[in-house]
C-alpha cells in the first residue's frame, strides 16, 4: 500500500529546499505538504495553544499544491497528524533546511522538531539538512541532497522505526559523485560564537541582539561533524527519552530531605546497563 508522506520544513512553504524534497518523496509515496507560511529557522520545538491557527492553499513553484499555516513546523505536523488531511500520515519528513543541524542544533532547530512532533504523534519522522558554505554565492543545489534524503527514507520505509526514534539527517554541500557514501553518527559537539550586541533605540531604549559568527564544530571520529567533514551523509537517530540515567543512579546516592523512594537494586541495574 503506497505511504502517506507529509514533507515540511522550517524555511517556510516557498524555499526551493522543500521543492526539491516533495519532488524526491513523490517516487516512494502520496505526498502533502503543509509548511510554515515564514521562515522559522530557530524556533525549536514549539506548540501553539494561545491563537487560532490560520492555513490557507499555495502553489509552490513547479505547480504543486501546498498548504501553509501561520503556526510553527511542529504545529504543521500536528495539525496534519490530529485530522487536517482525509487519509493519515505514514511518515513525516522535514527539510531539506539550509544549514547542517548538528549537536546541540538539534534543540534549536525547527526542522528536527518537526521531526520530533511527528514521533510525538506516533509517526516516523525523518530530518533533512543541507550544509551551507560560508560565503558561497550562487544558486544552492538541492538535488544531490534531496536524492540522499530519498535513500535514507526508502530505507525508513522498508525496514521501519522503533517508536520514538526520528533520524537527523545531514548532507554536505558536494555534487553526488563527491558525496562517500551514508555514515551512521552520535551527535557530535557543536561550538557557537554568540555575542550580545547592545544598543540605544531612538527613545533611548536599550535593546539587544544575540548574534555573533557562525558556529562551528568538533569534527570527530563517528560524529555528524566528523562525517560531514569527510564528505559523508550523516544519520545520526535521536530519542525522545532525555533521561540521564547515569546521572540517575548518582542521584540515588544523595541524602535527600525528607522521605524519598530509593530506586530498587534490580532497578539500578537495569539503569547502568541502559546507559552502557
Amino acid at each position: 500500500m503506497e505511504k502517506h508522506i507529509l514533507v515540511t520544513n522550517d524555511d517556510g512553504v516557498m524555499a526551493p529546499g522543500l521543492l526539491a524534497l516533495v519532488q524526491e518523496m513523490r517516487e516512494l509515496g502520496n505526498v502533502s505538504i503543509l509548511a510554515p507560511d515564514r521562515n522559522w529557522s530557530g524556533g525549536g520545538h514549539v506548540k501553539t495553544l494561545d491563537r487560532a491557527l490560520r492555513v490557507k492553499e499555495v502553489r509552490l513553484a513547479d505547480g504543486t499544491p501546498a498548504f501553509a499555516s501561520d503556526g510553527a513546523p511542529s504545529d504543521c505536523v500536528a495539525l496534519a497528524a490530529l485530522g487536517y488531511f482525509k487519509e493519515p500520515i505514514d511518515l513525516v519528513v522535514s527539510g531539506i533546511n539550509l544549514g547542517a543541524n548538528l549537536g546541540h542544533d538539534v534543540t534549536y532547530s525547527g526542522t528536527v522538531t518537526a521531526a520530533m512532533e511527528a514521533v510525538i504523534a506516533g509517526v516516523p519522522g525523518i530530518a533533512v539538512s543541507l550544509e551551507a558554505v560560508e560565503g558561497y554565492i550562487g544558486e544552492v543545489d538541492y538535488a544531490p541532497a534531496a536524492r540522499a534524503a530519498r535513500r535514507v527514507v526508502q530505507q525508513v520505509i522498508e525496514n521501519g522505526l522503533p517508536q520514538e526514534i526520528l533520524l537527523n539527517v545531514n548532507v554536505p554541500f558536494l555534487p553526488d559523485e563527491k558525496i562517500r557514501g551514508i555514515s551512521l553518527t552520535r551527535l557530535g559537539l557543536r561550538v557557537y560564537h554568540s555575542r550580545l550586541d547592545e544598543r540605544i533605540d531612538p527613545r533611548n531604549r536599550p535593546y539587544y541582539w544575540i548574534g555573533g559568527d557562525a558556529p562551528t564544530g568538533v569534527p570527530e571520529r563517528g560524529s555528524d561533524v566528523g562525517a560531514l567533514a569527510e564528505g559523508f551523509v550523516s544519520v545520526t537517530p535521536l530519542q525522545l527519552d532525555l533521561t540521564a540515567y547515569r546521572a540517575l543512579t548518582d542521584l540515588n546516592t544523595w541524602q535527600w530531605d525528607g522521605p524519598a523512594q530509593p530506586l530498587l537494586q534490580t532497578d539500578v541495574f537495569a539503569l547502568k546497563n541502559s546507559a552502557e
